[in-house]
């Protein structure tokens, strides 16, 4: 008995002592295992909590490299390179010299794409927990100390716009830049600084902020404004000055300048706001993006995506390892239908006035030329302008910045033809019916109260559609609209794509035949007959319209991007009848023959033109003499085959001009036949 219990008593003390030994070994072991501890050093990595991190270092390793300097490298690192969704993947967990080892594989999205890798980490035991031994392979496994991490950007090229011969209208080019070495300036330095500022334009202050910028030495160019490479005149006055440097640079350059400003438009570097916009699109804050122009209209395919290299260099800034790479997209090339001899030729006839050409293939829709003057000059907005300068042009009264090709204006009698184009279409007029009246002045009754329909000169022989629109008679077309009736006249503009926005790169005005009434009298629809009333048509859509007279009544949908071997697009078929579309084209071409028409002075020998001149009164009442007149001349050529050009034309305050708006322009226009 006595021996059963010493037996019981000594298994009681061994478990005892089994379980005492048991209890130290999980005192002693760490809490987390060696996985879990480099997961919850990455989950830092990712949340960007880099003083966390640095507490999962061992002691050797913080006696390595201190807290402030381990922030540091990480940072520069992982943000540098837009790190994030870091994941790791562990292998396997071994022992290794009293540490544990861990192999794992690791996968990071970068601004070059994603990188992976496989990796090593090892961890020490050090009060009851693990810790890593940091090095910096452990951010890569090609990283030593003293390697660094580099990112270079690979600039994507904007691509280029080119007229219909392949000449550049936009480019990435050379320009100037100009700058001042500090140190160079001399001993007259205040005196210098201010030659420089009167030739560039850029303020003595702003200067001499720049020249006192953190950065900047005796030695350092610090650059000042940036100028056309071809602007030799200024470059060689600057040159003059002492502390001058210019050296080339690359920029946006426009051929054409002010000839093409409103058409091509510039670009700029991208503001806050567009940059929260196109977030997703890949722009950064040193992005150029299109402002205007077809450089917006086409900037998702002529911008360039910028590729990035991510890779790593040693301590005497040799290559090491290229860790990932996405490659730069250049943007595509955009071929317009635009003639630049005819946009040149056009713009220098009209540069001092406001107004607009509009030159289009009337069998094709190929536009030639789109001018609107005043204009600006592209280069001036990529080069730089000065607070001076910008606030000059958007200040300036002729509207400058203001793009006249895509609004919409009163078409005065240019308009005549596509009324009667309507009232034969619809049967509500015939070419042999006499309206009979005489006289310059005509009301229908009464009831018009002191309201009478003008027209210029009286003319012998029948009051007839011909006659009406050789010499621009008022009073016919107020008649004839009248008999076409509000409905039918306003359902036949309606066809013709009045009230509709026309699908074009460039966003353009629609056309209005009315405000938010309606035509609600008779003395508004015999207006609108004639092209006054609340008319409006945009000279774009009126290109269209007017191909119709060239198309036996089909609009031709015009376009700017150049197709080879493009099939011709009807914008709207049938808008006229094909015999009305006819007569109207042989009728206009009187205007131009006839010696009385009022388009007489555009016949050119050789060379068969419809033509119709236009005046719009842009009075509010009888009272304003302030709103001025709209001259117009829309024409065509008829003979010339593939060579046929139609012409909408507009040029504004006309009143003062001895030769008339239309007459006006028909010298401008006659120089593309010269």
């Amino acid at each position: 008995m006595k021996n059963k219990k010493v037996i019981i008593g000594i298994i009681i003390a061994v478990v005892l002592i089994i379980a005492i030994i048991v209890g130290i070994i999980i005192m002693n072991m760490p809490k987390e295992k060696p996985e879990a501890v480099l997961n919850g050093y990455f989950s830092a990595v990712n949340e960007k909590k880099y003083e966390d991190m640095y507490n999962y270092l061992s002691s050797s390793s913080k006696e390595s490299i201190t807290q402030e300097d381990f922030i540091t490298r990480n940072e520069n690192i992982y943000e540098g390179i837009d790190s994030s969704n870091i994941k790791i993947n562990v292998k396997e967990v071994t022992n290794e010299d009293k540490k544990k080892k861990v192999s794992y594989s690791e996968e990071m999205v970068t601004s070059a794409g994603t990188i992976s890798f496989d990796n090593t980490a090892y961890l020490v035991k050090e009060d009851k927990t693990y810790k890593i031994e940091w090095s910096s392979s452990l951010i890569f496994p090609a990283l030593q100390r003293d390697y660094k991490v580099r990112v270079e950007t690979l600039s994507g090229k904007r691509g280029s716009i080119l007229d219909r011969n392949g000449n550049p209208l936009a480019y990435d080019g050379t320009i100037s830049q100009v700058g001042i070495v500090p140190g160079k300036l001399g001993d007259n330095k205040e005196e210098n600084i201010r030659k420089i500022s009167e030739l560039t334009g850029v303020s003595v202050e702003t200067i001499n902020n720049y020249l006192s910028a953190s950065y900047v030495k005796d030695d350092t160019f610090v650059p000042i404004r940036k100028v056309a490479k071809d602007d030799t005149e200024l470059k060689e006055q600057l040159l003059q000055i002492p502390g001058i440097l210019i050296n080339d640079a690359q920029g946006r350059v426009y051929t054409l300048g002010e000839e093409a400003g409103h058409l091509i438009g510039y670009v700029q570097a991208i503001n806050a706001e567009e940059l929260e916009k196109y977030a997703d699109k890949g722009y950064s804050s040193t992005s150029l993006i299109g402002k205007s122009g077809l450089e917006a209209a086409y900037e998702d395919r002529l911008r360039g995506t910028d590729g990035v290299r991510i890779y790593i260099v040693d301590g005497e800034g040799n290559e090491v390892k290229t860790l990932a790479k996405q490659e730069q997209k250049d943007g595509e090339d955009i071929k317009l239908t635009i003639d630049s001899d005819i946009q040149t030729k056009l713009y220098n006839q009209l540069k001092n006035d406001k107004g607009l050409f509009v030159v289009m293939k009337p069998g094709t829709g190929e536009l030639l030329a789109l001018v609107s003057t005043p204009t600006f000059d592209s280069n001036d907005f990529t080069l730089g302008m000065t607070n001076d300068e910008w606030n000059a042009l958007n200040n300036d009264k002729a509207k400058p910045l203001y793009n006249r090709f895509i609004q919409s204006y009163c078409p005065g009698s240019t308009f005549k033809a596509i009324t009667g184009a309507i009232g034969l279409t619809t049967g509500s007029i015939t070419t042999d019916e006499d309206f009979g009246y005489t006289g310059t002045s005509w009301q229908k009754d009464s009831s018009w109260g002191d309201y009478r329909v003008t027209t210029l000169t009286g003319y012998s022989g029948p009051k007839n559609l011909l006659n009406a629109l050789i010499h621009s008679d008022n009073i016919y077309f107020a008649q004839a609209a009248l008999k076409i009736g509000t409905s039918k006249f306003t359902e036949s503009l309606d066809k013709i794509g009045f009230n509709q926005q026309i699908d074009f790169p460039l966003s353009l005005a629609k056309s209005q035949y009315a405000n938010a009434d309606g035509i609600d009298s008779e003395g508004k629809l015999a207006d609108s007959g004639f092209g006054q009333g609340n008319i409006l048509v945009n000279p774009i859509h009126m290109a269209s319209i007017y191909s119709s007279f060239y198309n036996n009544g089909n609009m031709i949908k015009p376009y700017i991007e150049y197709e080879e071997n493009k099939e011709p697009e009807f914008l709207i078929e049938n808008a006229f009848s094909e015999e009305a579309a006819n007569t109207i084209k042989e009728d206009l071409i009187q205007v131009v023959e006839n010696p009385a028409g009022t388009a007489n002075d555009m016949k050119v020998n050789g060379v068969t033109i419809a033509g119709k001149t236009g005046t719009a009164e842009l009075k509010t009442d009888k009272e304003d003499n302030e709103s001025g007149t709209l001259g117009w001349f829309d024409c065509f050529t008829t003979n010339q085959g593939d060579n046929d050009i139609l012409v909408i034309s507009m040029v504004e305050n006309i009143q003062n001009n001895s030769d008339g708006g239309s007459h006006y322009l028909i010298k401008m226009i006659k120089t593309l036949f010269e």
